[in-house]
């Protein structure tokens, strides 16, 4: 649901990536792309309405919404990174989490 609400407002490069066999934080990474502020918070606002709308649940934390370089979503089980394109290169969250089952969407 996460991974289809980000590619309903067009979000760039969009992976998921199981990480339960590699890590205790969470179940699954999601990380997309939106190539400007106004993108980032669209594709944001969007996932937590899907999710709120079609699983009842909110997101137990929310980070850098406000500036939209790079927003982050935690639902416990399900981390949600939307970034802009310079950001997520800089942090390269693929690389770090390259031992869980990356899955591209769709």
């Amino acid at each position: 649901m996460a991974a289809k609400a980000c590619d309903e407002k067009k979000a760039k490069e969009i992976r998921v990536i199981n990480i339960n066999k590699v890590s205790y934080i969470s179940e699954w990474i999601l990380i997309a792309e939106g190539l400007s502020d106004v993108q980032v918070r669209s594709i944001t606002k969007s996932v937590e309405m899907e999710l709120r709308e079609h699983a009842n649940i909110e997101p137990i934390r929310k980070e850098g919404v406000n500036d939209a370089k790079w927003a982050l979503l935690d639902y416990g089980d399900l981390i949600i990174n939307i970034f802009q394109p310079d950001i997520r290169k800089f942090y390269d969250l693929e690389s770090f989490w390259s031992n869980g089952e990356i899955l591209k969407f769709p």
